[in-house]
């Protein structure tokens, strides 16, 4: 078939608009099939991302419950150690300080004569015991006499020329000293009858009474005590 010019120009210029077409619709599936391969990676990598998040939670979650475990083993051996130092003031095996009282007794320094009670002169282990239970009673929380503190087992007796106090012999001037309300414990002391005869016998006989109210005074620790035979008693028994 021949064809003419005008036939040739149309011919060749629908060539042209079919290339142009099949360019077109070249790109466009080229672009469609660059989103499809776009979603189908774009996917797993939010489902794997998700997994991480997750993963994360539960390691945080497992950290939480660590720290809370720690701050609750830190309670207790705060607490634990807040009970034996309790327990050990109660004991009387820690020094101690605060305001309270200091006295001091001491023997005569002159001597009897004539038919005087020589034993007025002197200050015994009865008035001691005495002081302390006065001390007690007016609301001491610890008392030591010449340094040795007053325990549950404390003895205090007269050995002659001296006064034995926890298994040592002590000499005076006996000073003792108690902490507490400085108010009460004077109150108590002076309602006690010993402490009017003391004053008596410092007036007559020169013997050394004295009263302090202090705001400060230490008290030593006490010492265990070994238990040979006495044990606790077992629970249910």
């Amino acid at each position: 078939m021949h064809l003419d010019k005008k036939g040739r120009s149309l011919l060749g210029l629908a060539s042209i608009l079919l290339g142009f077409l099949f360019i077109i619709l070249i790109k466009a599936q080229g672009a469609a099939g660059s989103q499809v391969l776009l979603q189908e990676t774009a996917v797993p990598s939010l489902i794997k991302t998700e997994q991480e998040n997750q993963q994360l939670s539960i390691e945080n979650d497992k950290i939480q419950q660590e720290l809370l475990k720690y701050a609750q083993g830190q309670s207790a051996s705060a607490l634990i150690n807040q009970q034996v130092q309790e327990t050990k003031m109660n004991a009387g095996l820690i020094a101690l300080t605060g305001p309270g009282v200091r006295i001091t007794l001491n023997d005569s320094t002159r001597a009897a004569t004539g038919e005087e009670d020589p034993n007025k002169y002197y200050i015994h282990e009865e008035y001691i015991r005495e002081i302390i239970n006065a001390l007690w009673n007016g609301g001491a929380e610890a008392i030591a006499i010449n340094g040795q503190r007053v325990m549950t087992n404390t003895e205090v007796f007269c050995g002659g020329s001296f006064i034995q106090i926890n298994g040592t012999r002590q000499m005076p001037p006996y000073v003792i000293g108690a902490i507490g309300d400085s108010n009460n414990l004077s109150a108590a002391l002076k309602f006690y009858y010993v402490w009017a005869r003391l004053g008596e016998f410092q007036d007559q006989y020169g013997i050394t009474r004295k009263l302090e109210t202090l705001d400060s005074v230490t008290i030593p620790a006490g010492k265990l005590r070994d238990y040979k035979y006495a044990e606790p008693v077992k629970e249910g028994t």
